[in-house]
């Protein structure tokens, strides 16, 4: 069995988690191949021996993989996507972070949980990702142009708001006055755009929502969408440009440029463990049906 490790820091808190899993694909025999900045990190840490195979890109993960285990916090998982892309292999996510809603194992349950993977007692959580295209081109959108999470808009070098036009399937929707834009998948509806007021979306949930950053107008509310929905944004301003981001990458976008979104035709497989479900783990970070008035 071959199994990819990724991590993106390495703090005192992460050692008792990094040294466990080591541990366990040690005493099972299974092919640990190492993200070669992390291993840079563990090696100069101490965490490993050398001689360990590496990868750097993407087009060296494929299907002889069993999966790729992400040890941090919901933001590794997102750049960890970036190495699985289309390939189909899973992710699990070890929480070596704080809220995770995305890195579901925690580090009470390492070993256990790793065991349930390996005996293949999991379930696959497909996740839908949004795709992003720039008229005139941007270079910096061209290489990794898909978000799991959202697709988002702001401004930029400016205390002013942007206008940000909108179609639905060529459509006009609507033109937000606010500080941005969100476009949100169901995995990142537990994200930035829950935070500026957006619903919360199962996983499973065939829609996209699209909320608005602190919007001029108070009636300009987020917007439940089906998936399929081709979603085209023109912004403008009053500086030259504004910001797209696609999960954590940002980019600089010139005014008037037209983005188009929709969704990608892959998705990212989730491992999810089933003493870890979706709903459990919202009741546990919202602390959904507790008393904290006291």
């Amino acid at each position: 069995m071959k199994i990819a490790l990724y991590g993106q820091y390495y703090q005192d808190s992460t050692e008792p988690i990094i040294l466990e899993i080591l541990e366990y694909f040690s005493k099972n025999e299974i092919e640990l191949v190492i993200e070669a900045n992390y291993y840079k990190i563990l090696l100069a840490e101490k965490m490993i021996s050398s001689g360990h195979k590496t990868f750097s890109t993407h087009t060296e993960i494929d299907s002889s993989f069993h999966m790729l285990v992400s040890i941090g916090g919901d933001g590794t998982i997102l750049r960890a996507a970036t190495y699985v892309r289309d390939s189909g292999v899973p992710i699990l996510g070890v929480n070596a972070g704080r809220l995770g809603f995305l890195a579901t194992v925690q580090k009470e349950n390492i070993s256990e949980f790793l065991q349930i993977v390996i005996d293949k007692k999991h379930s696959l959580s497909k996740r839908t990702l949004l795709s992003l295209t720039c008229s005139p081109k941007n270079e910096s959108l061209e290489d990794i142009n898909f978000a799991m999470n959202e697709v988002s808009v702001s401004r930029k070098d400016t205390t002013s708001m942007i206008t940000i036009e909108t179609y639905l399937n060529g459509e006009y929707l609507n033109s937000y006055w606010a500080d941005g834009l969100i476009i949100s998948t169901p995995t990142g509806s537990t994200g930035y755009s829950l935070s500026c007021g957006g619903p919360i979306l199962t996983p499973d949930t065939t829609s996209l929502v699209i909320t608005p950053i602190s919007p001029h107008n108070l009636n300009a509310r987020p917007l439940v969408i089906p998936d399929d929905t081709e979603i085209r944004l023109k912004v403008s301003g009053r500086e030259e440009n504004y910001l797209v981001s696609l999960d954590s990458r940002i980019t600089s976008v010139g005014n008037e440029s037209i983005l188009t979104i929709k969704k990608t035709p892959f998705q990212i497989n989730m491992i999810e463990i089933p003493e870890e479900t979706f709903l459990k783990t919202l009741r546990s970070k919202l602390l959904w049906g507790e008393d904290k008035r006291n």
